[in-house]
């Protein structure tokens, strides 16, 4: 298994220290637009790995040294700036970026699966999927899987419920128009309908990253545990269930865009998107979602 890493700034670097800790592959390759920068990285994890015990090779290279890679993990970005910027401000340069690299490392690695972790996250997501050619399968944004485990964290503090056992989806766009699917949440069989509680730790849910980031300047753990959640499944073939950036097919007759909906993430990447019953009112606000970041994809111009 070969792990290939595309940006090693804040969030890239924590990804792959992340990996260093539970190494899932055989090697782990740094590439950056500094190159020295990704040769730090790479004799410094290095050093760690050998108090792992664990015998992953890591090393800095180029899109050429990538060839072959089973999982590319792009999240080179401009930098984030202000951090109260929103995450579509940075679509057009970040588009820049993805159309000088998606393309080769795609034909470096035609059987990989790309995940996305660069913002914003469901506009790069569907560039990447036009710009590289593979199969939406292979294909993946971290998407609200953050924001989801960031829900459920909440709730668990409330309710004294492991969040383990609550399944509870942030969906739509990671930003501003995201939902919190209520009609779907529930933990033992039991329902968790819509409260003025669950209303305001939803609220807490979206300003979280914001509040991160204000106060020290990014957001990089949270992003890079969601991220290995899902290079572990995809490694072990787990088919574990989690709210991902994928291309909607129709879903409430939405397409041409990608959203977060619940997915199966296996070995072949995503074995299965699940279309939940959403209420009339989460309805609308998929839509809504949709609309959002179709006008961020339609602002980067035609692939």
């Amino acid at each position: 298994m070969k792990i290939t890493i595309v940006g090693t700034g804040k969030v890239g670097s924590a990804i792959a220290f992340a990996a260093t800790v539970n190494p899932p592959a055989s090697e782990l390759l740094l590439v950056n637009r500094n190159r020295d920068k990704a040769e730090g990285d790479a004799i410094d994890l290095a050093n760690a790995s050998a108090m792992r015990n664990s015998n992953m090779r890591i090393r800095a290279g180029d899109i050429a040294d990538s060839a072959g890679s089973d999982i590319l993990i792009f999240t080179a970005s401009v930098p984030y700036g202000d951090p109260n910027r929103k995450r579509s401000e940075l679509a057009a340069d970040n588009r820049a970026i993805l159309e000088q690299w998606i393309p080769p490392l795609a034909k470096a690695s035609p059987d990989a699966i790309l995940l996305m972790v660069s913002n914003p996250v469901d506009a790069l997501t569907y560039a990447a999927l036009k710009l590289s050619g593979f199969p939406p399968e292979r294909v993946i944004g971290t998407g609200t899987l953050l924001d989801s485990v960031r829900y459920r964290a909440l709730l668990s503090a409330e309710l004294e419920i492991h969040p383990d056992d609550i399944r509870a989806y942030i969906l739509g766009e990671h930003g501003d128009t995201q939902f919190a699917a209520h009609s779907v949440a529930m933990t033992g069989g039991e329902r968790f309908y819509p409260s003025d509680t669950s209303a305001r730790l939803f609220r807490k849910t979206v300003n979280m990253g914001y509040e991160v980031s204000a106060m020290k300047g990014f957001t990089n753990y949270g992003i890079a545990l969601a991220t290995m959640t899902i290079v572990d499944s995809i490694v072990y073939d787990l088919r574990h269930t989690m709210p991902v950036s994928v291309l909607i097919d129709g879903f409430l007759d939405v397409d041409e865009v990608c959203l977060s909906l619940p997915a199966v993430i296996g070995r072949q990447g995503v074995t299965r998107v699940l279309h939940p019953l959403l209420s009339d009112e989460e309805q609308a606000a998929f839509r809504h979602s949709a609309d959002a970041v179709k006008s961020c994809i339609a602002s980067l111009g035609t692939f």
